[in-house]
């Protein structure tokens, strides 16, 4: 029997982008979740948004405005909040790229045996949501290469609550990275049973935390390190470094894809 969802929307002045994010919801196919909406104590007219909505989920917003430590402090009051079987994060600028990802989510996870599952995200530009700049694949990640930083694209990763309950919410130290130190404590450490699923899941505007620029790539390499470290997997600068030369792959076949995804 399918599982109840929990997605978990963290915003802040997402005015400009968030009624995608809501409309994508509404048109899944799937309908036992419930939709979390943090906000950080928007000044725009994200809330105003957000409640006009609000009806048409028919008693399945949960919508929270107040201050935050950031966006990881925002998505650990949403896990505080979900009641639902299975949890899942869908960020205010982005949004489901189909209409079945639910669906298709809430049918691998009737398998006991499973314990999260997780699958592909394309970047587009906020300018242009018809130009894919990078599509980032979780074909092929493997556990073993998360020492080199490496993880399943975190936007499509869809968790049992009870696997958060056993290893724990996000680490706020973290200003960027707090979703791999996630990822490694419970797929690397936890040893939880994935699977992968061959589908895009989400549409991501670029120019997020971990998208904008030199710096935030830098901030990423630094952070993973910690994270490595703290947890006790040997790993040095240069060989978490060795993952950007693979990012020049996702660029080119985001390049490939920018017609073919959208048609």
């Amino acid at each position: 029997m399918a599982k109840r969802i929990s997605i978990i929307t963290t915003s802040y002045n997402s005015g400009k982008t968030i009624r995608d994010t809501l409309e994508s919801v509404l048109r899944q196919t799937f309908h036992d979740y419930e939709l979390i909406i943090k906000d950080g104590g928007s000044t725009d007219d994200t809330i105003n948004i957000c409640r006009e909505y609000e009806p048409r989920f028919s008693g399945r917003m949960v919508l929270v405005s107040e201050p935050d430590q950031g966006i990881y402090d925002a998505m650990n009051v949403g896990l505080s909040l979900a009641t639902g079987d299975i949890i899942g994060i869908l960020n205010s600028d982005d949004y489901y790229t189909t209409d079945d990802i639910l669906q298709k989510v809430a049918e691998a996870l009737r398998d006991p045996m499973l314990d999260a599952v997780y699958g592909d995200v394309h970047y587009v530009s906020p300018h242009n949501l018809h130009r894919c700049i990078r599509y980032y694949s979780s074909e092929r990640f493997r556990p073993s290469l998360m020492r080199y930083g490496f993880m399943p694209a975190h936007p499509s990763f869809y968790c049992r609550k009870s696997v958060y309950d056993r290893y724990g919410m996000f680490d706020k130290s973290y200003r960027i990275a707090a979703d791999f130190d996630l990822l490694l404590r419970f797929i690397y450490f936890g040893k939880i049973k994935t699977k992968y699923l061959p589908l895009d899941f989400v549409t991501m505007r670029t120019g997020g935390i971990s998208t904008s620029g030199l710096r935030s790539h830098v901030k990423v390499l630094q952070e993973h390190h910690t994270s490595l470290k703290r947890n006790g997997v040997k790993s040095n600068y240069f060989v978490s470094a060795c993952r950007f030369l693979y990012k020049l792959k996702e660029f080119r076949i985001g390049k490939k894809l920018k017609l073919r995804i959208m048609n």
